[in-house]
């Protein structure tokens, strides 16, 4: 099945949509730049859900829905939000179909034209501050922590799976406080659950930082991102954490009294992953033979495949299968019997190699009579005969070691394509030629940011919050700077 996937080396682009569609992940639909979630890989983002629910339910957040239609005049109220997002809005402007007079087609009712035009949600800021002014007078009202799962749709022209659609699936935290300090807070909360998660979870290491005033989120006062690197050598921002300030409050007028007897403006939050992050794993992990994916998110952590030739055979294997299997479900890792006939063995290890199946377990006669297994693991492709007795506890054990050997990998990658470079020349050459990280100099202007992205497509990553204060010169223009920022190209 693999040899169905361009070379990884010789075009990433196309090997990473092979992959997607065919390890069953998703495919294109007929509505232009959206995508078909198919089962398997709506098991992963199932399992990304699952595990970032737990996490914000733990840091006090309870989840709740907001319409997907946002009247329009609700935009106009905060400048700079509606001007980040006008270019990408879908826009209701009639409510009903009917016939045309040959009674053939079927057209737009021009006498059913809306009152107000709905903007199909691209985010709700807007939709959830309006709510949130009926919701808050006093402090007592505050904090509210709400986290959102939902869809958005932004028109996006060039799009590609996972990475890139027009409609995505994702969360959206929003949340209300009554100080600048419990929201800056609140804002820094998030990106670290963010962290966590890319790194425990995923396997995937990722870099902390807030964005240049030019990559800011539209609306806020600070964007907190993490950025993580694909194999390719371009950055993939994987989560961002916003600090609203007062700006949406006063946009909608949302004010509560404080405990002085004060009015003031309510600080405000919003934070956000999707879909994306579904894409993230594929480039960050997988390799030619396809999907490399870690325990954690594995909708399915091993498979259990027997090799036989006669019906006798495949009942006693069965028998032994079925013991292992129940043996593993008690430990808690998901498993599954392929004793499907009309497939060979090594077609069912092709197919399990490309859907990133974390452990292989093959069970043959010779097994049986020996009290043996063999195991595969997909990260490293390595293979070993050993003993069943305890196989649980062994499967367990090799699922956290695929765990960590996936972020360790991950890791060296970026270590060995961070560059931290003072030369333009040398800033050129790594850019066109390698990709990567790239730390460098910068003189703090948005004209410089601006410059670099017309003449190299890289942009600012983040200012990593880690990024140590050190004289030095903008690699760019030459002028005085203090510290390093993040530089690379991303998706």
């Amino acid at each position: 099945m693999a040899k169905f996937l361009t070379n990884r080396e010789e075009n990433y682009a196309q090997w990473y949509n092979d992959l997607v569609i065919k390890a069953d992940l998703a495919e294109n639909s007929a509505v232009r730049g959206c995508m078909v979630i198919k089962p398997y890989g709506y098991a992963i983002w199932e399992n990304i859900q699952a595990g970032l629910d737990k996490m914000f339910k733990a840091t006090g957040h309870v989840n709740a829905y907001f319409p997907l239609f946002i009247p329009k005049s609700f935009f106009s109220r905060e400048a700079s939000h509606v001007q980040g997002f006008a270019k990408e809005c879908a826009v209701v402007t009639h409510y009903r179909l009917k016939m045309d007079e040959n009674g053939k087609d079927i057209v737009v009712d021009k006498d059913a034209k809306l009152e107000e035009e709905l903007i199909v949600r691209p985010t709700s800021e807007t939709i959830i501050w309006n709510s949130y002014k009926n919701w808050i007078q006093s402090y007592r009202d505050l904090p509210i922590l709400i986290n959102q799962w939902a869809n958005v749709v932004r028109w996006e022209m060039r799009t590609r799976l996972f990475l890139r659609t027009a409609e995505f699936l994702w969360q959206e935290g929003h949340t209300a406080h009554a100080t600048r300090e419990e929201a800056v807070e609140e804002t820094k909360r998030m990106l670290n659950v963010y962290a966590d998660f890319a790194e425990n979870y995923m396997a995937l290491p990722v870099i902390k930082g807030y964005k240049s005033e030019n990559e800011r989120f539209a609306g806020a006062l600070d964007t907190y991102t993490i950025e993580a690197l694909m194999q390719d050598g371009k950055a993939l921002q994987g989560g961002t954490s916003h600090f609203l300030g007062q700006n949406f409050a006063k946009a909608f007028d949302v004010q509560f009294t404080d405990k002085t007897g004060k009015l003031d403006y309510v600080w405000a939050t919003s934070w956000g992953v999707s879909t994306r992050m579904v894409g993230a794993l594929i480039m960050a992990h997988s390799d030619n033979n396809g999907l490399i994916l870690p325990p954690r998110l594995a909708p399915l952590q091993t498979v259990i495949v027997p090799i036989y030739k006669t019906t006798d055979q495949l009942e006693k294997i069965s028998e032994k299968a079925g013991i292992i299997k129940a043996d593993l479900e008690k430990a808690g890792i998901s498993v599954k019997y392929d004793d499907r006939e009309n497939y060979k063995p090594g077609y069912k290890f092709a197919e399990y190699e490309l859907k990133g199946v974390p452990v292989r377990i093959a069970l043959g006669p010779r097994d049986i009579e020996n009290n043996t297994v063999e195991i595969a693991r997909r990260d490293t492709l390595q293979k070993e005969t050993i003993p069943d007795g305890g196989l649980a506890s062994h499967v367990a054990g090799l699922l956290e070691d695929i765990q960590s050997n996936m972020f360790r990998k991950a890791l060296k990658f970026r270590s060995d394509n961070t560059f931290y470079l003072d030369k333009w020349s040398e800033f050129l050459e790594i850019i066109d030629n390698q990709g990567g990280f790239i730390m460098a100099h910068w003189d703090g202007t948005a004209e410089t940011e601006e410059k670099i992205k017309e003449e190299t497509k890289a942009t600012i990553r983040c200012i990593p919050f880690d990024s140590p204060e050190e004289d030095g010169k903008c690699i760019y223009s030459g002028r005085p700077s203090k510290r390093r920022v993040l530089f690379a190209r991303s998706y």
